[in-house]
């Protein structure tokens, strides 16, 4: 279980780290939860991007560009 239980379709996405992290951010954003930007982006920017794709697993629910709404 996911720490916001937010959705983000990143499989399949522009693998980028920071398309990533702006995926996150606007995900947040439209839950109406900024408030966990902080803790999030500071415990995904701490290591290398394996460290971040677990980062987001661990704070969203992983859906793919391709699943319906």
């Amino acid at each position: 279980m996911s720490k916001t239980g937010i959705k983000v379709k990143i499989i399949g996405a522009d693998g980028n780290v920071f398309n990533l992290l702006g995926i996150c951010w606007r995900a947040l954003s439209r839950a109406g939860k900024l408030e966990l930007w902080d803790e999030f982006y500071w415990e995904a920017t701490s290591g290398d991007y394996n460290h971040a794709l677990a980062t987001i697993v661990d704070y969203f629910e992983v859906g793919s560009v391709n699943d319906e709404q």
